[in-house]
């Protein structure tokens, strides 16, 4: 019986304040992979869930797993905005 190994796989995901409240998530590696929380909190939780369902339907169907891209570094740079009085 071959042994089986777990291999941890980290990959991006985008978390943007929705409209209505709460966080919309997505995956640039996973196009249409996407999900919502109420709060911070939940919304990775459920993008957990998500990525670990879509990639174990990806082996079900024989399909390829990407690999992680390289993360991208997201900043908030403060600049001072002068408007006239």
């Amino acid at each position: 019986m071959a042994k089986k190994h777990k291999t941890i796989l980290e990959y991006p995901a985008i978390f943007n304040k929705a409209e209505e409240g709460g966080y919309d998530v997505s995956f640039p590696d996973f196009p249409g992979c996407v999900t919502f929380g109420k709060n911070f909190e939940q919304a990775e939780e459920k993008a957990k869930e998500l990525l670990e369902l879509w990639i174990e339907e990806l082996k079900e169907n024989k399909q390829k797993i990407p690999m992680p891209k390289s993360r991208p570094i997201i900043n908030e740079i403060p600049v001072a905005v002068f408007t006239k009085s």
